[in-house]
Protein backbone atom coordinates (compact mmCIF):
# COMPACT_ATOMS: atom_id res chain seq x y z
CA UNK A 1 0.00 0.00 0.00
CA UNK A 2 1.41 3.33 -1.19
CA UNK A 3 1.80 6.74 0.36
CA UNK A 4 2.58 5.95 4.66
CA UNK A 5 2.92 8.77 6.51
CA UNK A 6 3.87 9.89 10.00
CA UNK A 7 1.55 11.70 12.09
CA UNK A 8 2.58 15.33 13.44
CA UNK A 9 3.62 15.46 17.03
CA UNK A 10 0.61 16.62 18.28
CA UNK A 11 -2.03 14.52 16.32
CA UNK A 12 0.18 11.20 18.04
CA UNK A 13 -0.54 12.82 21.33
CA UNK A 14 -3.85 12.50 20.76
CA UNK A 15 -4.25 8.93 19.83
CA UNK A 16 -0.80 7.74 22.06
CA UNK A 17 -3.54 7.18 24.94
CA UNK A 18 -4.67 4.35 27.11
CA UNK A 19 -7.93 3.15 24.88
CA UNK A 20 -5.85 2.95 21.39
CA UNK A 21 -3.01 1.37 22.49
CA UNK A 22 -5.44 -1.71 24.29
CA UNK A 23 -6.59 -1.88 21.02
CA UNK A 24 -3.60 -2.01 19.64
CA UNK A 25 -2.45 -4.59 22.11
CA UNK A 26 -5.25 -6.85 21.52
CA UNK A 27 -4.91 -6.90 17.60
CA UNK A 28 -1.68 -7.57 18.22
CA UNK A 29 -2.14 -10.83 20.47
CA UNK A 30 -4.70 -11.92 17.53
CA UNK A 31 -2.26 -11.68 15.14
CA UNK A 32 -4.39 -9.13 13.39
CA UNK A 33 -3.94 -5.82 11.41
CA UNK A 34 -5.91 -2.61 13.52
CA UNK A 35 -6.71 0.79 12.19
CA UNK A 36 -9.26 3.93 13.08
CA UNK A 37 -10.71 5.21 10.00
CA UNK A 38 -12.70 7.75 8.64
CA UNK A 39 -14.10 10.84 10.47
CA UNK A 40 -12.42 10.50 13.66
CA UNK A 41 -8.46 10.59 10.94
CA UNK A 42 -10.22 13.29 9.26
CA UNK A 43 -11.58 15.48 11.89
CA UNK A 44 -7.81 14.61 13.86
CA UNK A 45 -6.04 15.80 10.57
CA UNK A 46 -8.48 19.13 10.72
CA UNK A 47 -7.76 19.47 14.47
CA UNK A 48 -11.33 18.72 15.39
CA UNK A 49 -12.33 16.81 18.02
CA UNK A 50 -15.15 14.05 17.46
CA UNK A 51 -16.49 11.05 19.90
CA UNK A 52 -17.54 7.96 17.32
CA UNK A 53 -14.48 6.24 16.52
CA UNK A 54 -14.30 3.85 13.03
CA UNK A 55 -12.30 0.79 13.53
CA UNK A 56 -11.15 -1.49 10.46
CA UNK A 57 -9.40 -4.95 11.21
CA UNK A 58 -8.04 -7.12 8.95
CA UNK A 59 -10.72 -10.58 9.90
CA UNK A 60 -13.72 -10.67 11.91
CA UNK A 61 -15.25 -7.09 13.28
CA UNK A 62 -17.40 -8.42 15.74
CA UNK A 63 -15.07 -10.95 17.17
CA UNK A 64 -12.48 -8.57 17.64
CA UNK A 65 -14.83 -6.45 19.39
CA UNK A 66 -15.72 -8.68 21.52
CA UNK A 67 -12.23 -9.06 22.63
CA UNK A 68 -11.96 -5.85 22.87
CA UNK A 69 -14.80 -5.75 25.22
CA UNK A 70 -13.43 -7.92 27.65
CA UNK A 71 -10.24 -6.29 27.99
CA UNK A 72 -12.14 -2.94 28.53
CA UNK A 73 -14.53 -4.61 30.86
CA UNK A 74 -17.49 -2.92 28.85
CA UNK A 75 -20.54 -5.23 28.99
CA UNK A 76 -22.44 -2.76 26.01
CA UNK A 77 -21.99 -4.46 23.37
CA UNK A 78 -24.20 -4.93 19.83
CA UNK A 79 -23.39 -7.22 16.82
CA UNK A 80 -24.65 -6.78 13.74
CA UNK A 81 -23.43 -10.25 12.76
CA UNK A 82 -25.57 -9.33 9.03
CA UNK A 83 -23.75 -6.68 8.17
CA UNK A 84 -20.44 -7.84 9.66
CA UNK A 85 -20.17 -4.84 12.69
CA UNK A 86 -20.45 -4.44 16.09
CA UNK A 87 -20.71 -1.02 18.09
CA UNK A 88 -19.34 -0.54 21.79
CA UNK A 89 -20.34 1.97 24.48
CA UNK A 90 -16.84 3.24 26.09
CA UNK A 91 -17.74 5.79 28.61
CA UNK A 92 -19.18 8.81 26.70
CA UNK A 93 -17.72 7.25 23.20
CA UNK A 94 -18.93 5.38 20.39
CA UNK A 95 -16.64 2.58 19.01
CA UNK A 96 -17.88 0.25 15.84
CA UNK A 97 -15.44 -2.32 14.57
CA UNK A 98 -15.69 -3.56 10.90
CA UNK A 99 -13.82 -6.24 9.07
CA UNK A 100 -12.25 -5.04 6.43
CA UNK A 101 -14.37 -5.76 2.98
CA UNK A 102 -15.16 -5.12 -0.28
CA UNK A 103 -18.61 -4.45 -1.47
CA UNK A 104 -20.85 -5.09 -4.94
CA UNK A 105 -23.95 -3.63 -6.02
CA UNK A 106 -27.07 -3.59 -8.60
CA UNK A 107 -28.50 -1.63 -10.32
CA UNK A 108 -31.68 -0.78 -8.37
CA UNK A 109 -30.25 -1.79 -4.45
CA UNK A 110 -28.66 0.31 -2.09
CA UNK A 111 -27.84 -3.45 -0.35
CA UNK A 112 -24.56 -4.74 -1.24
CA UNK A 113 -22.90 -7.85 -1.34
CA UNK A 114 -20.17 -8.01 1.11
CA UNK A 115 -17.09 -10.06 1.15
CA UNK A 116 -13.75 -9.90 3.19
CA UNK A 117 -10.94 -7.97 1.72
CA UNK A 118 -7.44 -6.12 2.65
CA UNK A 119 -7.26 -2.81 3.78
CA UNK A 120 -6.59 -0.97 0.63
CA UNK A 121 -9.53 -2.75 -0.93
CA UNK A 122 -11.66 -1.17 1.91
CA UNK A 123 -10.72 2.00 1.91
CA UNK A 124 -11.47 2.18 -2.50
CA UNK A 125 -15.07 1.67 -1.52
CA UNK A 126 -15.36 5.25 0.98
CA UNK A 127 -17.05 8.37 -0.22
CA UNK A 128 -13.86 10.76 -0.56
CA UNK A 129 -10.39 10.92 -0.22
CA UNK A 130 -10.58 12.29 2.71
CA UNK A 131 -12.54 9.87 4.63
CA UNK A 132 -10.28 6.89 3.23
CA UNK A 133 -7.42 7.68 5.80
CA UNK A 134 -6.62 4.83 8.45
CA UNK A 135 -4.03 5.22 11.31
CA UNK A 136 -2.44 1.90 12.42
CA UNK A 137 -2.45 0.75 15.86
CA UNK A 138 -0.48 -2.15 16.11
CA UNK A 139 2.69 -1.85 17.73
CA UNK A 140 5.36 -1.98 15.11
CA UNK A 141 3.63 0.68 13.05
CA UNK A 142 1.20 2.59 15.83
CA UNK A 143 1.00 5.91 14.28
CA UNK A 144 1.63 5.88 10.93
CA UNK A 145 -1.35 7.18 8.88
CA UNK A 146 -1.88 5.17 5.79
CA UNK A 147 -2.64 7.41 2.46
CA UNK A 148 -3.38 5.69 -0.50
CA UNK A 149 -5.15 8.41 -2.15
CA UNK A 150 -3.78 11.50 -1.26
CA UNK A 151 -6.49 12.32 0.93
CA UNK A 152 -4.27 14.12 3.43
CA UNK A 153 -3.29 16.39 0.43
CA UNK A 154 -7.25 17.21 -0.81
CA UNK A 155 -7.07 18.50 2.72
CA UNK A 156 -4.85 20.51 3.17
CA UNK A 157 -6.60 21.82 -0.64
CA UNK A 158 -10.04 21.73 0.94
CA UNK A 159 -11.07 19.24 -1.96
CA UNK A 160 -13.87 16.74 -1.85
CA UNK A 161 -12.49 14.07 -4.49
CA UNK A 162 -13.43 10.27 -4.56
CA UNK A 163 -11.00 7.52 -4.42
CA UNK A 164 -12.31 5.62 -7.60
CA UNK A 165 -14.17 7.03 -10.60
CA UNK A 166 -17.09 9.13 -9.17
CA UNK A 167 -19.49 7.61 -11.12
CA UNK A 168 -19.27 4.56 -9.25
CA UNK A 169 -18.34 6.30 -6.21
CA UNK A 170 -22.42 7.49 -6.76
CA UNK A 171 -23.63 5.15 -8.08
CA UNK A 172 -22.84 2.27 -5.46
CA UNK A 173 -24.63 4.56 -2.75
CA UNK A 174 -26.64 7.37 -4.26
CA UNK A 175 -26.66 9.04 -0.27
CA UNK A 176 -23.20 10.37 -1.10
CA UNK A 177 -25.09 12.80 -3.49
CA UNK A 178 -26.56 14.63 -0.90
CA UNK A 179 -22.69 13.83 1.47
CA UNK A 180 -20.83 15.22 -0.74
CA UNK A 181 -23.31 18.75 -0.53
CA UNK A 182 -23.41 18.75 3.35
CA UNK A 183 -19.14 17.73 3.50
CA UNK A 184 -18.56 21.04 1.19
CA UNK A 185 -21.32 22.92 3.18
CA UNK A 186 -20.19 22.10 6.92
CA UNK A 187 -16.15 22.47 5.88
CA UNK A 188 -16.38 25.18 3.30
CA UNK A 189 -14.46 22.65 0.77
CA UNK A 190 -14.71 22.60 -3.07
CA UNK A 191 -16.32 19.89 -4.95
CA UNK A 192 -13.53 18.52 -7.52
CA UNK A 193 -15.04 19.05 -11.20
CA UNK A 194 -15.25 15.98 -12.10
CA UNK A 195 -16.72 14.46 -9.31
CA UNK A 196 -19.03 17.38 -9.21
CA UNK A 197 -20.49 16.32 -12.72
CA UNK A 198 -20.86 12.49 -11.57
CA UNK A 199 -22.96 13.92 -8.50
CA UNK A 200 -25.57 15.93 -11.08
CA UNK A 201 -25.78 12.89 -13.49
CA UNK A 202 -26.34 10.43 -10.89
CA UNK A 203 -28.27 12.58 -8.57
CA UNK A 204 -32.26 10.78 -9.33
CA UNK A 205 -30.87 7.47 -8.39
CA UNK A 206 -31.51 9.40 -4.58
CA UNK A 207 -34.91 8.14 -5.46
CA UNK A 208 -33.91 4.36 -4.52
CA UNK A 209 -32.87 5.88 -0.77
CA UNK A 210 -34.95 6.42 1.99
CA UNK A 211 -36.25 9.65 2.93
CA UNK A 212 -35.22 9.41 6.86
CA UNK A 213 -31.29 9.28 5.17
CA UNK A 214 -32.12 12.42 3.22
CA UNK A 215 -33.89 14.19 5.42
CA UNK A 216 -30.71 12.92 7.68
CA UNK A 217 -28.57 14.90 5.54
CA UNK A 218 -30.62 17.78 4.85
CA UNK A 219 -31.03 18.21 8.59
CA UNK A 220 -26.80 18.13 8.90
CA UNK A 221 -27.00 20.96 5.62
CA UNK A 222 -29.43 22.78 7.93
CA UNK A 223 -27.49 22.89 11.13
CA UNK A 224 -23.87 24.19 9.42
CA UNK A 225 -22.78 27.69 10.24
CA UNK A 226 -23.77 28.80 6.55
CA UNK A 227 -26.37 26.82 4.86
CA UNK A 228 -26.94 28.92 1.59
CA UNK A 229 -23.76 26.71 0.69
CA UNK A 230 -25.57 23.42 0.23
CA UNK A 231 -28.93 25.08 -0.87
CA UNK A 232 -26.63 26.29 -3.43
CA UNK A 233 -24.99 23.34 -4.25
CA UNK A 234 -28.34 21.63 -4.35
CA UNK A 235 -29.60 24.01 -6.54
CA UNK A 236 -26.34 24.60 -8.91
CA UNK A 237 -26.66 20.33 -9.41
CA UNK A 238 -30.57 19.69 -10.18
CA UNK A 239 -30.47 18.55 -6.93
CA UNK A 240 -33.13 20.75 -5.23
CA UNK A 241 -35.39 19.82 -7.70
CA UNK A 242 -34.66 16.42 -6.59
CA UNK A 243 -35.07 16.90 -2.31
CA UNK A 244 -36.89 20.16 -1.88
CA UNK A 245 -39.12 20.81 -5.14
CA UNK A 246 -41.10 23.28 -3.77
CA UNK A 247 -37.94 25.59 -2.96
CA UNK A 248 -36.45 24.94 -5.96
CA UNK A 249 -39.71 26.55 -7.48
CA UNK A 250 -38.97 29.69 -5.64
CA UNK A 251 -36.25 30.02 -7.90
CA UNK A 252 -36.44 33.24 -10.93
CA UNK A 253 -37.74 36.29 -11.28
CA UNK A 254 -40.26 38.77 -13.51
CA UNK A 255 -40.57 41.88 -14.80
CA UNK A 256 -42.67 43.66 -15.99
CA UNK A 257 -42.58 47.59 -16.98
CA UNK A 258 -41.12 48.93 -13.49
CA UNK A 259 -42.45 46.13 -11.19
CA UNK A 260 -39.70 43.18 -10.62
CA UNK A 261 -39.85 40.91 -7.71
CA UNK A 262 -36.98 39.44 -6.01
CA UNK A 263 -36.00 35.97 -6.49
CA UNK A 264 -37.66 34.60 -3.80
CA UNK A 265 -35.11 31.84 -3.46
CA UNK A 266 -31.65 33.39 -3.04
CA UNK A 267 -33.79 35.59 -0.30
CA UNK A 268 -34.74 32.62 1.62
CA UNK A 269 -30.87 31.41 1.14
CA UNK A 270 -29.98 34.91 3.08
CA UNK A 271 -32.58 34.22 5.78
CA UNK A 272 -31.47 30.98 6.62
CA UNK A 273 -28.11 32.03 6.70
CA UNK A 274 -29.08 35.08 9.23
CA UNK A 275 -31.02 32.92 11.55
CA UNK A 276 -27.61 30.24 11.73
CA UNK A 277 -25.70 33.20 12.48
CA UNK A 278 -28.12 34.14 15.77
CA UNK A 279 -29.83 30.65 16.34
CA UNK A 280 -28.58 26.92 16.48
CA UNK A 281 -32.73 26.38 16.37
CA UNK A 282 -33.15 23.36 13.84
CA UNK A 283 -36.55 24.59 14.29
CA UNK A 284 -36.35 27.81 12.85
CA UNK A 285 -33.87 27.15 10.68
CA UNK A 286 -36.32 24.82 8.66
CA UNK A 287 -39.18 27.40 9.62
CA UNK A 288 -36.77 30.04 7.73
CA UNK A 289 -36.45 27.67 4.60
CA UNK A 290 -39.83 27.28 3.93
CA UNK A 291 -41.64 30.40 5.58
CA UNK A 292 -42.03 32.00 1.59
CA UNK A 293 -42.90 28.37 0.46
CA UNK A 294 -46.42 29.29 -1.13
CA UNK A 295 -45.31 32.49 -2.93
CA UNK A 296 -45.27 30.82 -6.21
CA UNK A 297 -48.52 29.86 -5.68
CA UNK A 298 -49.82 33.11 -4.43
CA UNK A 299 -47.90 35.36 -7.29
CA UNK A 300 -50.15 37.75 -9.05
CA UNK A 301 -49.51 40.94 -10.82
CA UNK A 302 -51.39 44.27 -10.10
CA UNK A 303 -51.03 46.69 -12.58
CA UNK A 304 -51.25 49.71 -9.92
CA UNK A 305 -49.11 48.11 -6.98
CA UNK A 306 -46.53 45.74 -9.27
CA UNK A 307 -46.33 41.79 -7.86
CA UNK A 308 -48.23 40.43 -4.90
CA UNK A 309 -48.41 37.41 -2.59
CA UNK A 310 -51.27 38.05 -0.67
CA UNK A 311 -52.25 34.77 1.57
CA UNK A 312 -49.04 32.94 0.77
CA UNK A 313 -48.19 32.89 4.74
CA UNK A 314 -51.75 31.18 5.65
CA UNK A 315 -51.65 28.85 2.21
CA UNK A 316 -47.79 28.24 2.84
CA UNK A 317 -48.55 26.87 6.52
CA UNK A 318 -51.44 24.64 4.66
CA UNK A 319 -48.37 23.46 2.56
CA UNK A 320 -46.73 22.57 5.87
CA UNK A 321 -48.61 18.85 6.49
CA UNK A 322 -47.60 17.20 3.15
CA UNK A 323 -44.41 18.73 2.52
CA UNK A 324 -43.42 17.65 6.45
CA UNK A 325 -44.90 14.20 5.87
CA UNK A 326 -42.55 13.57 2.65
CA UNK A 327 -39.55 14.73 3.93
CA UNK A 328 -40.15 12.77 7.49
CA UNK A 329 -40.12 15.51 9.80
CA UNK A 330 -41.61 15.20 13.56
CA UNK A 331 -44.82 16.94 13.89
CA UNK A 332 -43.29 19.13 16.73
CA UNK A 333 -41.41 20.55 13.84
CA UNK A 334 -44.43 20.84 11.54
CA UNK A 335 -46.71 22.35 13.91
CA UNK A 336 -43.90 24.88 14.99
CA UNK A 337 -43.13 25.92 11.42
CA UNK A 338 -46.61 26.11 10.29
CA UNK A 339 -46.90 28.53 13.17
CA UNK A 340 -44.32 30.59 12.18
CA UNK A 341 -44.81 30.77 8.32
CA UNK A 342 -48.75 31.97 9.72
CA UNK A 343 -47.11 35.10 12.27
CA UNK A 344 -44.08 35.60 10.18
CA UNK A 345 -45.74 38.57 8.35
CA UNK A 346 -47.26 40.40 11.37
CA UNK A 347 -44.48 42.09 13.03
CA UNK A 348 -42.88 43.78 10.03
CA UNK A 349 -46.97 44.73 9.34
CA UNK A 350 -47.41 46.05 12.61
CA UNK A 351 -43.30 48.12 12.45
CA UNK A 352 -44.82 49.71 9.26
CA UNK A 353 -48.27 50.15 9.93
CA UNK A 354 -48.22 51.82 13.18
CA UNK A 355 -47.86 50.05 17.10
CA UNK A 356 -51.20 49.79 18.89
CA UNK A 357 -51.23 48.12 22.41
CA UNK A 358 -53.95 45.74 21.79
CA UNK A 359 -52.52 44.71 18.26
CA UNK A 360 -49.28 43.89 20.39
CA UNK A 361 -50.95 41.66 22.64
CA UNK A 362 -52.19 40.07 20.58
CA UNK A 363 -49.26 38.93 18.65
CA UNK A 364 -47.56 37.86 22.05
CA UNK A 365 -50.59 35.33 22.58
CA UNK A 366 -50.41 34.17 19.37
CA UNK A 367 -47.16 33.85 19.75
CA UNK A 368 -46.78 32.10 23.00
CA UNK A 369 -43.40 30.96 24.23
CA UNK A 370 -42.11 31.01 20.19
CA UNK A 371 -42.23 34.83 20.44
CA UNK A 372 -38.75 35.61 20.69
CA UNK A 373 -37.92 32.79 17.65
CA UNK A 374 -41.25 34.85 15.70
CA UNK A 375 -38.90 37.68 15.71
CA UNK A 376 -35.21 36.16 15.19
CA UNK A 377 -36.84 35.37 12.03
CA UNK A 378 -39.03 38.34 11.17
CA UNK A 379 -35.48 40.24 11.76
CA UNK A 380 -33.99 37.78 9.58
CA UNK A 381 -36.54 38.14 7.02
CA UNK A 382 -34.95 41.75 6.36
CA UNK A 383 -32.87 41.21 3.09
CA UNK A 384 -33.83 43.97 0.80
CA UNK A 385 -30.87 45.22 -1.69
CA UNK A 386 -31.11 49.06 -0.64
CA UNK A 387 -29.10 50.33 2.53
CA UNK A 388 -31.32 52.92 3.44
CA UNK A 389 -34.45 50.82 3.19
CA UNK A 390 -32.89 48.02 5.53
CA UNK A 391 -32.05 50.62 7.65
CA UNK A 392 -35.78 51.68 7.76
CA UNK A 393 -37.54 48.85 8.31
CA UNK A 394 -34.54 47.52 11.15
CA UNK A 395 -35.60 51.18 12.82
CA UNK A 396 -39.17 50.29 13.21
CA UNK A 397 -38.69 46.97 13.94
CA UNK A 398 -36.32 47.70 16.93
CA UNK A 399 -39.52 50.32 17.88
CA UNK A 400 -41.74 47.40 17.88
CA UNK A 401 -38.97 44.96 19.67
CA UNK A 402 -39.11 47.65 22.38
CA UNK A 403 -42.91 48.23 22.56
CA UNK A 404 -43.16 44.34 22.76
CA UNK A 405 -40.70 43.96 25.79
CA UNK A 406 -42.94 46.93 27.33
CA UNK A 407 -46.28 45.42 26.71
CA UNK A 408 -45.10 41.62 27.40
CA UNK A 409 -43.57 42.80 30.98
CA UNK A 410 -46.31 44.99 32.01
CA UNK A 411 -48.89 42.58 31.13
CA UNK A 412 -47.18 39.12 31.70
CA UNK A 413 -49.01 37.79 28.15
CA UNK A 414 -46.47 35.02 27.38
CA UNK A 415 -48.20 32.72 29.33
CA UNK A 416 -51.91 34.14 28.84
CA UNK A 417 -55.16 32.67 29.43
CA UNK A 418 -58.16 34.24 31.34
CA UNK A 419 -57.36 34.74 34.87
CA UNK A 420 -61.13 33.67 35.77
CA UNK A 421 -61.18 29.88 35.18
CA UNK A 422 -63.36 27.77 33.71
CA UNK A 423 -64.29 26.17 36.66
CA UNK A 424 -64.85 29.56 38.78
CA UNK A 425 -66.96 31.30 35.77
CA UNK A 426 -69.32 27.52 36.17
CA UNK A 427 -69.79 28.27 39.61
CA UNK A 428 -70.42 31.90 39.85
CA UNK A 429 -73.04 31.95 36.75
CA UNK A 430 -74.49 28.49 38.20
CA UNK A 431 -73.91 26.82 34.59
CA UNK A 432 -71.97 23.50 33.16
CA UNK A 433 -69.41 23.04 31.04
CA UNK A 434 -70.10 24.22 27.24
CA UNK A 435 -69.97 26.76 25.30
CA UNK A 436 -71.62 29.57 26.85
CA UNK A 437 -68.29 28.98 29.76
CA UNK A 438 -66.22 29.80 26.71
CA UNK A 439 -67.75 32.58 25.38
CA UNK A 440 -67.67 34.42 28.71
CA UNK A 441 -63.32 33.06 29.28
CA UNK A 442 -62.72 34.72 25.72
CA UNK A 443 -65.29 38.29 26.94
CA UNK A 444 -62.26 37.97 29.52
CA UNK A 445 -59.88 37.79 27.28
CA UNK A 446 -60.64 40.29 24.52
CA UNK A 447 -60.93 43.00 27.51
CA UNK A 448 -57.19 42.10 28.14
CA UNK A 449 -55.99 42.13 24.76
CA UNK A 450 -57.78 45.35 24.05
CA UNK A 451 -56.53 47.03 27.28
CA UNK A 452 -60.12 47.32 29.04
CA UNK A 453 -58.85 45.74 32.16
CA UNK A 454 -55.84 44.57 33.66
CA UNK A 455 -54.40 40.92 33.31
CA UNK A 456 -55.44 40.02 37.00
CA UNK A 457 -57.64 38.12 38.47
CA UNK A 458 -59.49 40.77 40.46
CA UNK A 459 -59.98 43.25 37.56
CA UNK A 460 -60.78 39.88 35.49
CA UNK A 461 -63.54 38.68 37.93
CA UNK A 462 -65.13 42.27 38.49
CA UNK A 463 -65.67 42.42 34.47
CA UNK A 464 -67.14 39.22 34.20
CA UNK A 465 -69.50 39.99 37.22
CA UNK A 466 -70.33 43.39 35.27
CA UNK A 467 -70.77 41.51 31.54
CA UNK A 468 -72.51 38.39 32.32
CA UNK A 469 -75.97 38.52 31.79
CA UNK A 470 -75.58 40.47 28.52
CA UNK A 471 -73.49 37.71 27.27
CA UNK A 472 -75.75 35.00 28.57
CA UNK A 473 -78.52 36.67 27.15
CA UNK A 474 -77.07 37.22 24.05
CA UNK A 475 -76.74 33.94 23.58
CA UNK A 476 -79.60 31.96 24.57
Amino acid sequence: MRQKKALGAQQIEQIDNQLFRLIGAVADQMGLPVYVVGGFVRDLLLGKTVKDIDFVVVGDGPKFAKAVARALGCKQLTVYRHFGTAMLQHQDQVLEFVGARKESYHQESRRPQVESADLATDLARRDFTINALAIELNSDHFGQLIDPFDGYRDLKHKILRTPVPPETTFFDDPLRVMRAIRFACQLHFQIEPLTRQALAKEKHRLSIISQERITDELVKILQSKQPSIGLFLMDETGVLDVVLPEIAQLRGFERIGKYQHKDVFRHTCKVVDNVARISDSLPLRFAALYHDVAKPTTKEFNPEAGWTFHGHEEIGARMLDRIGKRLRISKSIITYTKKMIRLHLRPIHLAEEGVTDSAIRRLVVQAGEDLDDLLILCRADITSENPRRVAQHLANFDYLVERIEEIAEKDRLRAFQSPVRGDEIMQLCKLSAGPQVGRLKRAIEEAILNGVIANDHDAALAYLLRVKDEILESTD
